[in-house]
């Protein structure tokens, strides 16, 4: 599947960016901001109460507009009164994300849509850019219903505001502010091209036999993350002694996310920058880390082990890693590939032997047929930039392989014609 269209190498392109910042509200915006996310917590769940009631009935799903008309009537009712106060169009874009939820629920990419909890992803958004106002040199932004709010203005933000959303996190509030503007379609700088094949081992392992360690931010604090969840456990629930307990926990789930964050930008950014084709396997992460612990009529095997194995791979950040790559790679004028995954570590790269035997251990490749050797990894690495340039030129069938050099390939004119 070619993420990048090619159309866009000759023509300009319009980029959507979104920039974060850590808000510096006052005593009556911080309140006001947790009614505002209260206010779309409340009406996102109301109209999930509303359609689960209404499929109940065998009703037709109720779509945006007939539930968006309800909230005027939610307004003038005396105990949801106080709706009024947040923005409209922040309570509308509630039900918009609720829409959204069920949209990919019909089209089996997520489970159906669950209630939203206090305190967990709260937030709210401001879709039209005519009632925002951006001040960078005073570091300030003029929000409706919130006035002037002070931000810490980390880095300018480019082009022309298109929306702004408002979350809360680890106990402070942040920013983000998309923006889009008009850009010519860079020529990507470099012209080799690379495969990845990730794992837990070793994060990422290049085709051309470097690979980047991973930083597994969640098994170092898991130790002490574990120790103060067991103190808060042994306080009574809602007391205050709970709240700061709770506070804690969340610091250090913040400090894992960043950390992790942070990783994986540098290393997909280097990438992106140095290569004008990038390969990787079009990993299924959901099934891969689905739990074994099985049911009453059939328990699971190995449920211990299983479970282990999932937390190594949520920890790695395939995902997020394939996500930030995809556009990175595009704004660099290069292309990104993801190719089916199967026997790509059992393909022998130089005479295309398939074979379980021709992986040895975890690390060690051996082709039985030829007695090609090298790093398993990196004999993932090299058969999917193969399938990648199946992909890239004809779209042949990647089942067989073929003799593929370790050092980087040029990429040629005619792949980006």
């Amino acid at each position: 599947m070619i993420y990048l269209d090619r159309a866009n190498i000759i023509q300009g392109m319009k980029r959507l960016q979104a920039y974060k910042y850590e808000l510096m509200p006052n005593g009556d915006q911080l309140r006001a901001m947790r009614r505002f996310s209260g206010s779309c917590r409340f009406v996102y769940n109301k109209a999930l109460a509303l359609q689960k009631e209404n499929h109940e009935a065998s009703n037709k799903f109720i779509g945006y507009v007939a539930m968006a008309a309800k909230l005027p009537v939610w307004k003038r009712q005396a105990e949801t009164a106080w709706l009024k106060e947040t923005p409209s169009q922040a309570l509308q874009h509630a039900l918009k994300d609720l829409e959204k939820a069920f949209k990919s629920f019909f089209d089996k990419r997520t489970g159906f849509p669950r209630f939203k909890k206090k305190g967990s992803g709260d937030s709210f958004r401001y879709p039209e850019p005519k009632q925002i106002k951006l001040d960078q040199s005073n570091n300030r932004i003029l929000l409706p219903k919130l006035g002037w709010l002070r931000y810490r203005n980390s880095r300018e933000a480019l082009g022309q505001v298109r929306n702004v959303t408002v979350t809360q996190s680890g106990g402070k509030w942040f920013i983000s502010i998309q923006t889009q503007r008009e850009l010519e379609q860079p020529l990507p700088t470099s012209t080799t091209a690379i495969g990845i094949d990730v794992g837990i081992a070793r994060f990422a392992t290049l085709s051309d036999g470097n690979y980047v360690a991973p930083l597994n931010s969640f098994k170092m604090h898991q130790q002490r993350l574990a120790r103060y969840q067991r103190r808060m456990s042994r306080k009574q629930k809602f007391s205050n002694n709970w709240k700061k307990g709770k506070t804690k926990v969340q610091k250090i789930h913040t400090a894992i996310a960043n950390a992790r964050k942070d990783f994986l930008h540098k290393t997909s950014t280097t990438i992106s920058q140095n290569h004008a084709l990038v390969c990787i396997e079009d990993l299924q992460v959901k099934n891969m880390s689905r739990s074994s612990k099985g049911n009453r009529e059939q328990h699971g095997k190995k449920v211990a082990q299983k479970s282990g194995l999932n937390r190594s791979i949520l920890d790695q950040g395939w995902g997020e890693f394939r996500r930030q790559l995809n556009y990175k790679v595009q704004w660099s004028g290069g292309i990104f590939l993801a190719v089916p995954p199967q026997q790509t570590s059992q393909t022998c790269p130089a005479c295309g032997h398939v074979s379980k035997e021709n992986r040895q251990t975890q690390a060690k490749f051996l082709c039985v047929a030829c007695g090609y050797e090298n790093h398993a990894d990196v004999v993932g690495a090299l058969n999917i930039l193969e399938r990648g340039y199946r992909l890239l030129a004809r779209g042949e069938s990647v089942q067989s392989g073929r003799s593929m050099k370790q050092e980087p390939t040029e990429v040629t004119q005619a792949a980006f014609a």
